[in-house]
């Protein structure tokens, strides 16, 4: 099922979170993809690669590039509409891990003129590029943070509406392009795009493990891959393709799962108390919580899957991000705030610039460090009052200066 040169996905000690993540993609590509940030050695790009040996099959174009789906004909691209229904040749592969480089040119990702056919036969021809391989597939983006800005704009048109538009010297070409982005990066390198930020349904912080036994194990594992042992392989081969079985059912099964409207008010709910922008952190929860109900053999979406990806959303990511500077814990079980108690509960100010994202955050955080420090030596409600008095009068200051 997997390369002997990709490790294989069940034997990834840990991690339990980021598996899920891919697995939920897997299942549903409406997930929107996954965004894994983390250290050095952390073991990011292995668990990536590693989803190939488990990715589901589905029926393909014979000879397509870009292998369009033969029941689906408003996805295909104009070579494969004008076939004959009852003659389309179709075969059943694997999905795959179609991986961009860093330092990949534009046009090696978005395609441009096939240089041989315009020598050779003085044709001016399209030749695709890696969106093309991506289609219908899982579109690997390591070092996301790094990649250039006209790729990551390019990147940024593809992914909202999945179609790959070329205007080139002389040629003009539309293809599909519909794929599950996964991308990785060390936050210590740089950050990322807000607009490509956005593009992601799910995120996971991975950490290395601070347990000497899974430590132990994970040294163990890779030396027997390293030297290609025979019962390794073996072992995790089956389990494998166990896991691979229950992508394929769960991807065969989603149609008929169903969520209950109650639970559905109650991830719009979370949604809001999160303050979060926009409606894409509902549909993500949405779309996530009935895949897993899928993956998990279940007709019917249950509180608990909702809140198995409630930590992978960005209902919860991107409220944490603000307000963890200050030491809270953000949306609990039955998504009220659950305060430590050395600390006090968020004003007005911050839920506010918590809202407004990151950057206006690390701004806003910056201009009432000195309350929010002051402040956090007090409790209860008479450390709020104080905060909020200190920005109210640094307001009447600047505006009576």
């Amino acid at each position: 099922m997997h390369s002997r040169r990709t490790f294989p996905f069940s034997a990834i000690v840990g991690q339990g979170e980021l598996k899920l993540a891919l697995c939920v993609n897997a299942v549903d590509p409406l997930v929107g993809g996954a965004l894994i940030r983390g250290e050095r050695g952390s073991g990011k790009t292995t668990v990536v690669r590693a989803l190939g040996g488990i990715l589901p099959m589905q029926r393909v174009v014979v000879g397509c590039p870009y292998r369009c789906d033969p029941g689906d004909r408003a996805t295909m691209c104009v070579t494969c509409k004008v076939l004959d229904p009852d003659v389309i040749p179709v075969a059943t592969e694997r999905m795959r891990i179609v991986e961009l480089p860093v330092s990949a040119s534009l046009e090696r990702v978005v395609g441009g003129i096939d240089v041989e056919a315009a020598l050779r036969h003085g044709v001016t021809r399209f030749s695709p590029g890696i969106l093309a391989s991506a289609n219908r597939n899982v579109l690997y983006l390591d070092e996301v943070n790094l990649i250039s800005d006209s790729v990551v704009d390019a990147l940024l048109d593809v992914a909202a509406s999945g179609i790959n538009t070329v205007e080139r010297e002389g040629i003009s070409f539309t293809h599909p392009a519909r794929f599950v982005l996964v991308g990785t990066m060390n936050p210590q390198e740089g950050e990322l795009r807000p607009q490509l930020l956005d593009r992601f349904g799910v995120c996971v912080d991975v950490r290395g493990s601070a347990d000497v036994e899974q430590r132990a194990e994970v040294a163990d594992r890779e030396a027997a891959f390293r030297r290609r042992d025979p019962c390794f392989a073996a072992k995790y081969e089956q389990a494998d393709r166990g896991l691979g079985a229950s992508i394929e059912a769960a991807r065969a099964g989603l149609g008929g799962v169903s969520i209950a409207p109650a639970l559905a008010r109650k991830i719009c709910q979370t949604c809001v108390d999160a303050g979060v922008a926009g409606h894409r952190a509902d549909v993500v929860m949405y779309h996530t919580a009935m895949a897993l109900a899928a993956l998990r053999s279940r007709r019917r979406a249950t509180p608990a899957d909702a809140a198995s990806v409630r930590d992978l959303t960005r209902a919860k990511r991107f409220y944490d991000a603000a307000l963890q500077p200050l030491g809270y814990d953000c949306l609990s079980a039955d998504a009220t705030f659950v305060t430590r108690p050395d600390f006090r509960p968020p004003t007005r100010f911050e839920r506010r610039g918590a809202r407004l994202g990151h950057g206006v955050w690390d701004l806003a955080y910056a201009k009432v460090g000195a309350a929010a420090a002051s402040a956090a030596a007090r409790s209860g409600k008479a450390a709020a009052n104080a905060v909020d008095d200190e920005l109210h009068g640094e307001g009447r200051e600047n505006h009576s200066g």
